[in-house]
């Protein structure tokens, strides 16, 4: 019976990695491990101090300080309480912590380095986490190359990699996957020629011409894309590119949380594809940044950050905790946008809706089957696809109806 990554643990938490090499599923617990606060805990990067193991970790005096992120605090101890009892990973060491939120530069920046028992190291970049600028510095990915975060990520695994002179794997979830491709793809030859494998756990992935720049065909043999089939955020800028998929407990944006994941064995239950409905989103909306120019993406998220900071919450945790206030401090922002921003907002997410109609239009028309004629039935996508043609069709007409006259 398939479980999660918890369960994985438990059933295979004994089992060394002399005996059974790191796997996909191992990758993912220590990117989430690398959510967990080790301020204070585990030695900075910059002091060069001693590593400490998971087991040491427990009876840290700050112990409770790693669970800070209430979002996935239940299921962060659950998992960290799964790691420790068994032989594989209790005897991980950690090392080389950074923890940077810097809100003038709008940047989040977090990664461990963890020293595993056969001799490799596994570096894990820290995704979005609860903090407003750490989400602002995502949407910023849409315009800017690089983005803060980006730059300190190649500067980590340089320094690092320039102490600990051994083969490793490096890897992240959601934003700590991009960050975990972008660092392997810049960093320095001879710490290039080291790394084992790439894990970009659905994180979003790169305009063509970044990866074009900076070369990613080096590396690109030793990346592995794992997503879950209703992914959303790990397709962001992602065209061609060679992907895993696997199955989760949840649906649409739900299953961005890794423990949702679905595991049997020692292995995660694969999906076939990517769900239609979701890839006709992905297309769509990857089409429709591609199409905006710098200054109208630039727009779009700085108005977007202005209103969420109305709020006066410097996190997702204090935003959702007095939801109302929240909400009536954005609408009162909202109201303060100057007309010509408004206007020009408004034809930018109408040419959402109106790029959707028309891709929606062309699925329908490629997959027409020919009933006339006795032919089969459409196609599971050109259904899904018909269904969503009126709904879209609602929307952007609704849109219409409340845009201001010329």
């Amino acid at each position: 019976m398939a479980g999660t990554i918890i369960d994985y643990l438990n059933e295979y938490g004994n089992i060394p990695f002399a005996e059974m090499p790191m796997n996909h599923v191992d990758s993912l617990i220590l990117c989430q491990l690398s959510y967990l606060k080790f301020d204070g805990i585990v030695s900075g990067v910059h002091d060069n101090g001693p590593s400490i193991s998971l087991k040491g970790i427990q009876s840290h005096a700050d112990f409770d300080k790693l669970f800070a992120d209430s979002r996935y605090e239940e299921e962060n101890r659950a998992l960290f309480a799964a790691a420790v009892a068994g032989s594989r990973f209790c005897n991980l060491r950690l090392n080389c912590y950074i923890n940077v939120v810097e809100k003038e530069w709008e940047t989040q920046f977090s990664a461990v380095t963890f020293l595993l028992e056969d001799g490799t190291l596994y570096i894990a970049f820290r995704g979005t986490d609860e903090t407003i600028v750490g989400w602002k510095e995502d949407f910023n990915m849409a315009f800017l190359s690089p983005v803060p975060g980006q730059a300190y990520s190649v500067k980590y695994l340089n320094m690092v990699m320039g102490r600990l002179y051994k083969p490793f794997y490096i890897g992240g979830h959601s934003k700590g996957g991009n960050l975990a491709v972008y660092s392997a793809m810049r960093c320095i030859p001879r710490v290039q020629e080291r790394i084992l494998r790439i894990y970009n756990m659905d994180g979003p992935g790169f305009r063509p011409e970044v990866l074009e720049e900076y070369g990613y065909d080096k590396i690109a043999d030793r990346v592995v894309k794992i997503l879950p089939h209703s992914s959303l955020i790990g397709m962001i800028f992602e065209r061609e590119i060679r992907y895993i998929t696997v199955e989760s407990n949840r649906f649409g944006l739900a299953q961005h949380d890794p423990y949702t994941w679905l595991v049997e064995g020692e292995h995660f239950v694969l999906a076939d594809d990517i769900y239609e409905l979701s890839r006709f989103w992905d297309n769509t909306l990857n089409e429709w940044i591609y199409s905006l120019n710098e200054q109208q993406l630039r727009m779009m998220v700085d108005t977007l950050y202005q209103v969420i900071s109305a709020s006066k919450v410097e996190n997702l945790i204090e935003l959702t905790a007095d939801w109302k206030k929240s909400m009536n401090s954005m609408v009162a922002a909202f109201k303060e946008i100057d007309e010509p921003t408004t206007r020009i907002l408004k034809e930018i997410i109408k040419s959402l809706f109106e790029l959707a109609k028309i891709r929606a239009k062309e699925e329908v028309t490629m997959n027409l089957p020919r009933r006339r004629r006795g032919g089969k039935r459409l196609s599971k996508s050109a259904e899904v696809i018909k269904q969503a043609v009126p709904m879209l069709r609602k929307h952007s007409d609704a849109r219409d109806a409340t845009a201001d006259p010329e």
